[in-house]
């Protein structure tokens, strides 16, 4: 286990986490997946309208908890990554403007040319 921010994991080059919650959350944002979980939803309300055994009615009710549970990691993961490519944005635009002030460029221009696109990357 790690305690490191999700986007400092894995140096320059992105680890397969990384590429697997990118893949999952572009599927998850996709129309096949809303349909999937329009019909994960209507096949509980079926479940109930039919009064099928308790223990359908809980299998239904815990792969529903379970496709939440898997969005929320998601969601989070992708929020931290975006959250941290924003910052050091930030980070980069400042910083050319404190050499751009002192009229003196250098380093933080081409750290700025990286940081371009930069929410692709993690």
């Amino acid at each position: 286990m790690t305690l490191q921010h999700p986007a400092d994991r894995g140096g320059d080059r992105r680890a397969r986490f990384a590429r697997l919650a990118e893949h999952a959350s572009n599927f998850t944002s996709s129309p096949v997946f809303f349909g999937l979980c329009l019909a994960l939803v209507a096949l509980v309300i079926a479940a109930h309208a039919v009064k099928l055994p308790d223990e359908w009615l809980l299998l239904a009710g815990e792969s529903m908890t379970a496709v939440t549970l898997l969005l929320l990691a998601l969601l989070k993961n992708s929020e931290r990554r975006a959250e941290h490519a924003i910052q050091r944005k930030l980070d980069a635009i400042a910083a050319a403007l404190l050499e751009m002030q002192e009229n003196n460029p250098g380093k933080a221009f081409e750290d700025l040319r990286s940081a371009i696109r930069m929410e692709e990357e993690t």
